[in-house]
Parts: structure tokens; sequence; C-alpha cells
């Protein structure tokens, strides 16, 4: 089934698809053959010149440049068109004589006629009109650029089902033959080294972890002491990143994973001397007043709402250890 910006691509109409992809239509869907928007669009452009490449193809290619190289089921992508159109027009330096061009025209035109089936299936009708049943009806006249492409594809066709057919006895062989000592002994050790790296990474990804965390908590104590410290009163005003959050920019579980980093909790009374310190640094009442007249008019309530939610939080831990 195409979509609408695959019908407005093939009838060349630039201001509908302009429209489309401003409402978010996607250049990367695929129709039944695996071509995009943008292989209809470069179609259309072969066969009608600059104006439908500016027109279509600059468009797409400029709002979503992978869809150059998205192939289609057979495995056709539409820089693959652009690059053959290049190849296939390009001037031989010396033409061919008269009668050689005949031929070659009788030739073609044979070739053309016996594949006309073939290309009709692959660039047929549309199934459905975006508007309801109506058949859509495109102009299916092949001409040297539709025939070249249609080669084209039918020669990397076969170069793939021939690859396919190569890797597919190989593997069998190998099979039937199984792997070799070497092969065998070579698996085993490269399957220990990745083993050793990848508990080597876990190991000083762990580490890393630990310092940070380390590095967060320690950070932590030294601006509590600033800040509510015997030394802060002559910082008479303090904004919402000048309270010593354990998590600026973090959640209020993340803030308690800071505060209380490295605490047993097992060790129940440790762990509730540890929690009780927290709840008096973090108790509204007792924040509102040790720096309620610093706090600026701006950012106060932000503050104390946040101070509220800890609050809240560690005494919700703290009864739970009852």
């Amino acid at each position: 089934m195409r979509t609408p910006l695959h019908l407005v691509c093939c009838h060349g109409d630039d201001a509908i698809l302009r429209v489309l992809m401003k409402h978010g239509a996607d250049p990367l869907q695929k129709d039944k053959n695996g071509n995009t928007a943008l292989h209809a669009a470069v179609k259309r452009a072969l066969k009608h010149g600059k104006r439908a490449y500016d027109d279509l193809v600059v468009p797409l290619r400029e709002k979503c440049p992978d869809a150059l190289d998205v192939p289609n089921k057979t495995g056709v992508t539409p820089r693959d068109m652009l690059e053959w159109v290049k190849f296939g027009t390009r001037a031989p330096k010396e033409g061919p004589s008269q009668p050689e061009r005949n031929a070659e025209r009788e030739w073609r035109e044979k070739l053309m006629g016996e594949c006309h089936d073939e290309f009709s299936e692959m660039f047929g009708k549309y199934d459905d009109d975006f508007r309801g049943n109506e058949k859509v009806e495109e102009d299916v006249e092949e001409d040297f650029m539709d025939w070249a492409d249609r080669i084209r594809l039918e020669y990397m066709a076969q170069q793939r089902a021939r690859a396919q057919r190569a890797a597919a006895g190989m593997a069998g062989r190998r099979r039937r033959e199984g792997p070799t000592e070497e092969e065998q002994r070579s698996h085993r050790e490269q399957l220990e080294r990745l083993q050793r790296e990848h508990l080597e990474y876990l190991e000083r990804a762990a580490r890393k972890q630990e310092e940070t965390r380390l590095g967060k908590k320690k950070r932590y104590d030294e601006r509590c002491e600033r800040t509510f410290g015997s030394a802060s009163a002559s910082q008479k005003h303090l904004s919402y990143t000048d309270i010593p959050w354990p998590a600026p920019h973090g959640s209020v579980p993340e803030m308690l994973e800071v505060m209380l980093h490295g605490a047993d909790r097992a060790d129940v009374p440790a762990f509730r001397k540890l929690l009780k310190r927290q709840q008096t640094i973090w108790h509204p009442d007792r924040f509102a007043q040790r720096c309620g007249e610093r706090l600026e008019e701006s950012d106060k309530q932000r503050i104390l709402d946040t101070v509220t939610a800890l609050s809240q939080e560690l005494n919700r831990l703290a009864q739970s250890l009852r």
C-alpha cells in the first residue's frame, strides 16, 4: 500500500509534497515493493528532468538524508538510481556508427518487449488511492532510463542469488566437515580473551561508579558545612542553586541515594543515626529557622517545597525501620 507521499512524488506535485512533510509524513515508509517516496521521486526525475529533481528529490533528500541509502526489495537505493543515470547518460568520446546504433536499438526493443511484463509488475499501478478504492492510473510506458534501471536491478538480483548460493554451499561443507583443531583452539582463545576483557570492563565501571558516588557524597557534606555551619551567617542571600542539594538536578530519590551512600542498612542502629542527622538538616521548620531570612524571594517557595519533599521521604524511610 503506497502512501500519499508516494502519490504526490509519482504525479510531481511539489506543493502537496511540502505540506505532507511539514505535517510529519514519513519519507522512509515503504510500499509493497520496498520503494520509499524518494524512489518514486528519483524515478520521476529520471523521466522529466531537472525541474522534477529540484521539486521532489531535493526536498526529500534535505528532509531525510538517510532515505538516499534505503534499499527496496531488489536491493536498489535512490542513490544507486542517481549514480546509474549519471553513468548511463555519459556521452562516449566517439559515437557508434549508424549501423551499430540501429542494431543496438533493435536489440533494445526486443529485450524491452520480453521484459515488459516484469517491468509492469515492478512499477505497476498503485493498489489503492489514499482517497478510497479508486485506482490511480500511472504512465507505464518504458523509456530508456526505465529499461536501464530494470536491467541493473535484474543483474544485482542475479549476483545476490549467486552469492547466497555460494555462501550456503560453504556453510554446508563446514557443517559436514566441522571446524579444524586450529579453528577450535583459536575460537577458545578468542572467547577467553573476550570474557577477560568483559570482566575487566565491569570492574573498571564499578570502580568508576563508586568513585563518582563517593565524590558526590563528599561534595554534599562539604556544601552542607559551608551553608549550614557557623560561618554561613555571613552569606546574606541564598538562591535555589546555593542550597546544598545532594543531587542539584536530580529527583528526591536520587538525592536520598547520595546523602545515604555508604551506609550499611543492615546495621539498623547506625543507619537510624544517619537518618536522624539528615532529618535534622532537612526538617522544614528547622531549615526555615536557619535559612528562612536569607532565601531569595524569587526562589523561596521552590526551595521550601523541595525541603518538604526531602523531609517527608526521610520520615517515611525512618518509619519503615520500626
